[in-house]
């Protein structure tokens, strides 16, 4: 047996070496005798027509860009998403960095457009202004003829519809109400809202999911935030991908679901995985000299964003489940190789030596989203402009402001294109009619091809609540049903058995068929759903899971230690630390288990307050809400910075600091005013921006005293409590401030 797993291995890898000496032959990519890609050093900043920039984007052979829509239908793109029938909406970020300094940035003149193609040649000919003046969209989700919005400085999420066909929202609704302003950069703040395999809504940065009921969304609150910044993505069996633009984390998240904790193996990938190839120089880097090359290009994720998994089915079979990764500072994007192995999984370039999947040679590349689409293809989303990081980094005294004048890109503005990625002897699918499909329609789509039909047939027949199809979805989930074809795939399956989940319609004997089922995702996918009982302490289905404790797959085993952790029954912890202790895969278990029992330790923090003034309780435990949501991005949810593939932190760890347990005075000054330079002789990738400005002393006290409360030592009896009144008077004497402390400025001693 270890003979035969050894010869698959050597085949995979043999094809995988063919695949990757087919895509080094990049064409139209400049290069040297030796085959070097050659470097342009003087990149034009000009502006390039649709057509000319067009050209400039380089893909591997066999591979072709084509323009699906640009200026002036569209201006500034951020996210695409669509409806049921095809139809694309746009989110457009009008007033994005219109200047260096982000001159009206917050004015409600941003929109929404809903593009369509009417003649199928796969350019977008018609188009309307669905919604009009808001504030910089940033979240969208298509449920039947209803698109779900949310707008950047607000929790509120809205749901838009057109009652007459004339391409315009005329309804309203509010779906999630929280009216309290979201105050953080807006590069700090949430994306996403992706209806996941699992019927949740996720979303990154912020610690909550939501439940779509009865037209509404319901919060779910997560123990940590899941991290991440720009981008959400997914893959075919509910695995999520976030990424970190301010952690130069490129991906994260991925090994669990976020409701059981955060798990970041170092070895997730290594520091090859790190570096990036640009084609052109690159020297409007927010990180400085230490992340360009001597050519002056990237050297190192620094803007990832935008990620996506490839679903789709018109384009060759080895790009399914690969993740792409947005990196608009390098004006390229990363193509990763996803593998499992032993229950971990790990990424890798998909393009061998020193070069991306997608290039560009002009300046103005911006991707900075990527997406599945209805028609099988990958679409790619290029704000296509001048600057791209937002106004806190290009202020005075910043690194970025003097060479993005120096070459003009504050000009470039107000354009924006959409791409889909087609190939050679490949062509996209047909056109989806799915809103106002029957049920017993959309059933024949769960075994599509393209994980886009999938997904959306899943979530309209649960959206709709059509109860009629729950006989057909029992028999597709155990494999019986021969309406959706000759044979029922196992994606089909899985995806029937969490449409009855989504539907409050699962029950025991489907789910343990299901566990039997020959498959390991559709097993893996029924310990999921098994939940609901665990959680109630049903013995029986206790016992049934135990069955699969050896299961020789390692996804299914994992699961299974992380879905008995929602049990309070001791038979349950014994069967999951036997597992742990003697499994084949014992060493991604302890990390799984660990991972929950800190996420579970992390849920009895309030209860250490009890003995705390009420004030002082309030302050902390709101505290603690702004770091899951901010600052542990960079500087890790347990306070200890984040390392990913041999990465340099992003921020310094607060966990045995000094300045921590030290001086208020200190953190207040940082907090309000920003931080640059090297800190302890490390000199970090990320520079603390300025949140005074736009945040109140409570909040600025209340993050503050979490963090030393959570990280500190609270030695000799000292109150790790900074004083909302404290704050004010801090902020009184540095009201003249315009630039970022440095430690050795705060450090000086008091004359």
């Amino acid at each position: 047996m270890k003979r035969n797993r050894l010869l698959v291995l050597v085949l995979a890898g043999f094809s995988l070496f063919i695949y990757q000496c087919k895509v080094s032959r990049s064409s139209g990519v400049k290069r040297d005798a030796a085959g070097n890609i050659i470097v342009n050093p003087h990149p034009s900043p000009a502006f390039q027509s649709a057509k000319q920039s067009l050209k400039s984007i380089q893909v591997p052979e066999g591979y072709h860009v084509q323009l699906v829509a640009s200026e002036p239908m569209i201006k500034e793109p951020v996210a695409i998403v669509w409806d049921g029938n095809a139809r694309m909406y746009v989110a457009e970020m009008r007033t994005y960095m219109q200047d260096i300094n982000g001159t009206g940035e917050n004015q409600p003149i941003c929109r929404i457009s809903m593009l369509e193609d009417t003649n199928g040649d796969g350019a977008m000919d018609k188009s309307s202004v669905f919604i009009d003046s808001l504030v910089l969209p940033r979240m969208m989700l298509c449920i039947g003829h209803k698109l779900l919005v949310n707008e950047t400085f607000t929790y509120n999420i809205w749901s838009y519809t057109d009652t007459n066909g004339d391409g315009v929202a005329d309804a309203k609704e509010l779906v999630y109400k929280n009216d309290r302003p979201d105050t953080r950069n807006l590069e700090h703040q949430k994306s996403g809202l992706v209806w996941n395999m699992d019927n949740w809504i996720y979303v990154s940065c912020d610690p909550v999911r939501y439940r779509y009921k009865a037209g509404k969304l319901v919060p779910d609150s997560l123990t940590n935030s899941p991290g991440g910044q720009w981008g959400l993505g997914n893959d075919d069996y509910g695995r999520l991908y976030f990424s970190s633009a301010g952690a130069e984390i490129p991906a994260l998240g991925f090994q669990i679901n976020p409701v059981y904790g955060f798990l970041n193996p170092n070895d997730q990938y290594n520091k090859d995985f790190l570096a990036v190839w640009p084609i052109i120089a690159t020297p409007d880097v927010q990180g400085g000299m230490n992340r360009l090359r001597p050519d002056t290009t990237l050297n190192h994720f620094t803007a990832s964003c935008g990620q996506s998994v490839f679903r789709g089915d018109a384009l060759p079979a080895d790009m399914k489940g690969d993740l792409l990764i947005c990196e608009p500072v390098g004006r390229l994007i990363r193509r990763a190789k996803v593998a499992e192995t032993d229950g971990k999984v790990t990424l890798k370039n998909a393009c061998e030596g020193q070069q991306e999947f997608i290039t560009s040679y002009d300046m103005n590349f911006r991707p900075v989203n990527t997406a599945t689409g209805p028609d099988g293809c990958l679409y790619i989303v290029d704000m296509y402009r001048g600057i791209i990081q937002e106004a806190t980094w290009t202020a005075e005294g910043s690194f970025l402001r003097p060479r993005i004048l120096q070459k003009g890109l504050e000009k470039n503005i107000g354009r924006g294109r959409i791409y889909r990625l087609v190939h050679d002897g490949y062509k996209p699918g047909e056109k989806p009619h799915l809103l106002d499909a029957s049920a017993n329609t959309l059933l024949t789509y769960l075994d599509h091809p393209n994980g886009w039909w999938r997904d959306n047939a899943q979530k309209e027949i649960i959206a709709n609540g059509d109860l009629s199809v729950v006989p057909a979805l029992k028999e597709i989930a155990i494999g019986k049903h021969a309406g959706i074809g000759k044979t029922t795939g196992a994606l089909a399956r899985i995806h029937a058995l969490w449409t009855l989940e989504g539907l409050n319609a699962i029950d025991k004997e489907t789910l343990y068929t299901a566990l039997a089922d020959t498959d390991g995702q559709v097993r893996k996918a029924a310990v999921w759903i098994s939940e609901s009982y665990l959680k109630n302490g049903d013995e029986e289905m206790i016992a049934k899971l135990a069955t699969l404790k050896n299961d020789p797959v390692a996804a299914v085993q994992v699961q299974l230690v992380l879905s008995l952790s929602v049990s309070k029954s001791e038979k349950a912890k014994a069967i999951q630390l036997a597992m742990v202790n003697n499994s084949a895969y014992t060493n991604m278990l302890h990390s799984v288990a660990n991972s929950v029992e800190v996420n579970t330790n992390t849920k009895l923090f309030g209860s250490r307050l009890a003995n705390m003034s009420a004030t002082h309780r309030n302050l902390i435990l709101n505290g603690a809400t702004i770091y899951k949501q901010l600052c542990s991005t960079c500087h890790g949810p347990d306070g200890k910075g984040i390392f990913v593939g041999g990465n340099t932190a992003a921020a310094p760890p607060f966990v045995g600091s000094k300045r921590v347990n030290g001086d208020k005075e200190l953190l207040m000054k940082i907090l309000l005013n920003g931080l640059s330079g090297p800190i302890d002789g490390k000199t970090y990738t990320d520079v603390m921006a300025p949140f005074g400005a736009s945040n109140s002393d409570e909040w600025v006290a209340s993050i503050l005293s979490y963090v030393r409360y959570n990280f500190g030592k609270n030695e000799n009896r000292k109150s790790p409590v900074v004083e909302v009144e404290s704050v004010k008077k801090m902020r009184a004497a540095v009201a003249g401030r315009d630039k970022l402390w440095t430690l050795e400025e705060l450090e000086q001693p008091a004359r």
